[in-house]
């Protein structure tokens, strides 16, 4: 089945990598199903976790390039939901809203390391190759390093279309 995905990424069948970021606590709500399965919120964590296990799993196990790790996580959601040009490319009248990805940088995925607003990571303890060294929003290095350097009030609303290209 996980063969299936990758290949569906690979051959364009797929066209996003995506999560319903599902961020169920398991103190207080997953907790829930102890006596009972069917009361168990489902749903996981997901949505920080995203890139690094594409680049690790995708791109350095030779599973998808380096090129369609980019379509996948940038210019195939933006044209999606309507936000392209204006997002998913580096052009001029676009965003300039970019992640600098260091593709041998090592970074262990644990709930302590990330920025979810949950109590477990279902990768804990897993050890990843590649994570952003900096991110920018509209040129502006609002991160670096893991240390978040903007302010409220950074980013702005973007109106999208309504049709995908």
């Amino acid at each position: 089945m996980q063969a299936d995905l990758w290949r569906g990424l690979r051959t364009h069948d797929l066209q996003v990598v995506s999560t319903d970021h599902c961020p169920f606590c398991m103190k207080g709500q997953k907790e829930l199903g102890t006596d009972s399965f069917a009361k168990i919120p489902n749903g996981m964590p997901g949505v920080e976790t995203r890139l690094y296990l594409l680049w690790d799993g995708g791109v350095r196990a030779g599973r998808i390039s380096m090129n369609r790790f980019v379509e996948i996580t940038s210019t195939a959601p933006a044209k999606i939901f309507g936000l392209y040009p204006k997002k998913g490319t580096i052009a001029v009248g676009a965003d300039a809203d970019l992640v600098v990805w260091d593709p041998n940088k090592k970074h262990v995925l644990s709930q302590k390391t990330l920025h979810m607003r949950v109590d477990y990571s279902p990768y804990e303890g897993q050890e990843v190759t590649g994570a952003p060294s900096h991110v920018l929003s509209h040129g502006k290095v609002v991160i670096e390093d893991f240390k978040y350097k903007g302010k409220k009030g950074d980013g702005r609303f973007v109106k999208r279309s309504t049709f995908a290209l």
